[in-house]
């Protein structure tokens, strides 16, 4: 059994930052740390932090009053983020940079009024992060639209002053019925200066493309509830191939690999590598005897922490110098 690797795969940018964040606050503050929802979208790594002292929580209202909270990767609304400031919670905010670059979108938008449709996934929390941007006005609104049924159907007060956004996690490939389907009902339409989509899902998704015409299976490591896992495993659908999303290895079934001769594997943003080679691992006891990893996109993007996070850091670090000086 061939087993072809694709790339790139696994983390992204900001879903290093949002877990450096994390690992960082516990580092310097001690445990626990609330975290709202969870920071990035996989178990293997929930799970971990929490080993560590990150509290994973619904709602600020499970945070104890002057408690440290991380808010996810998904980005949060302004009401929580209002709810915060009134309850003087120490914040560090992990959101994907490419996130606040659509909820800043949404809020020039609220300020000129404009109806806004925003592509994306019903109840992701992304989705409920960037419809919380939109501070209401006079003749502005925010629609939610995932098909071009949704298109079709939904009305608005002047399609003369409307524009567009889309949920990050999405892809070209996903968005690009929908876009049409706007462009054609809405001829005004206001696009995005720059693409909201992710480059790293667009770059998985590419890579899939070119992994899924080598392979018999596909097998995605990333958990259910991510989105862009998700997408991942569903290219195999579009070319009638079986695809399975698994956690990690031992969700794996011997079965789907009887008679097979070549496997494809990779890994949605939110999966760390460990997970990767673990699947590998097990593929090998069951005749996997080749691994050849794919030639991709090279990727060299890197996030900062938050300017906060970066002071406290250098404060504690500074008086830990003149302590040891001392």
């Amino acid at each position: 059994m061939h087993i072809y690797l694709a790339n790139p795969r696994g983390f992204c940018a900001g879903v290093d930052r949002a877990i450096d964040i994390v690992e960082r606050a516990i580092q310097l503050f001690g445990a626990p740390i609330y975290v709202r929802h969870e920071v990035v979208h996989n178990k293997h790594v929930v799970d971990r932090l929490r080993e560590i002292g990150a509290v994973f929580v619904d709602e600020l209202d499970q945070v104890p009053d002057g408690a440290t909270v991380i808010f996810s990767a998904h980005g949060v609304s302004r009401a929580v983020q209002r709810e915060s400031e009134r309850r003087a919670l120490k914040v560090f905010d992990a959101t994907c940079p490419l996130v606040t670059k659509v909820h800043m979108e949404v809020t020039r938008y609220a300020r000129e009024a404009r109806e806004v449709f925003l592509i994306g996934h019903d109840g992701h929390p992304e989705v409920e992060g960037t419809v919380g941007q939109f501070d209401t006005v006079p003749g502005g609104a925010i629609y939610l639209v995932e098909t071009v049924e949704d298109v079709a159907r939904v009305a608005v007060r002047n399609p003369e002053h409307v524009a567009f956004v889309t949920q990050t996690t999405l892809s070209v490939d996903d968005t690009a019925s929908v876009v049409e389907a706007l462009r054609t009902r809405f001829p005004a339409l206001k696009a995005p200066v720059k693409e909201d989509i992710c480059y790293a899902t667009q770059n998985r998704q590419d890579a899939v493309k070119d992994l899924i015409v080598r392979c018999e299976v596909l097998v995605v490591v990333g958990s259910a509830n991510s989105s862009n896992s998700s997408r991942l495993r569903e290219m195999a659908d579009k070319v009638g191939k079986p695809g399975y999303l698994v956690d990690g290895p031992e969700h794996l079934r011997r079965e789907w690999f009887d008679g097979v001769n070549t496997v494809g594997v990779t890994a949605g943003a939110s999966a760390p590598e460990v997970l990767v080679q673990g699947v590998i691992a097990q593929l090998r006891l069951w005749g996997g005897e080749v691994v050849d990893e794919l030639k991709g996109r090279e990727e060299h993007v890197i996030f900062a922490l938050p300017k906060t996070l970066r002071e406290v850091a250098k404060r504690i670090d500074s008086l830990s110098s003149d302590s040891s000086a001392g």
